[in-house]
């Protein structure tokens, strides 16, 4: 098995995947831009999308994926309207499935407001 092919143990091939219906916009490393495709399943070494283009087995790829942004990899297999790409690094495929815009984000504790209303500072008082 290469080096990617082992994650716990199992083959690369049998690492969990979601079935999901995603678009992504897809661009071949070499210049072309194939637009947007569909993306039916994903997992963290790669993904299955359809796709109205023809690309062959290892071309250089890119993709856009919401919530994720820009991954690198390759094209794996090509059949029917379908391909397959490998990831040259992991993701976490359950980013791509939260809502966008809707994740909430921990202020630090300075930046939070109080509830507390405070009272304003006398001339000469100093605060507690």
């Amino acid at each position: 098995m290469g080096k990617n092919a082992q994650t716990s143990g199992l083959p690369k091939r049998e690492l969990d995947r979601d079935s999901l219906f995603l678009k992504a916009v897809l661009r071949f490393v070499d210049g072309d831009d194939c637009g947007e495709v569909r993306i039916r399943n994903l997992s963290a070494g790669g993904l299955m999308a359809e796709a109205p283009v023809i690309a062959k087995r290892g071309d250089k790829v890119e993709l856009e994926l919401r919530n994720i942004g820009r991954v690198t990899g390759y094209i794996a297999w090509v059949a029917q309207g379908r391909l397959g790409i490998a990831f040259d690094h992991p993701i976490d495929p359950k980013l791509a499935r939260k809502p966008v815009g809707q994740s909430k984000v921990e202020l630090p504790r300075y930046l939070k407001q109080h509830n507390a209303k405070r009272q304003p500072l006398a001339h000469g008082q100093r605060p507690r």
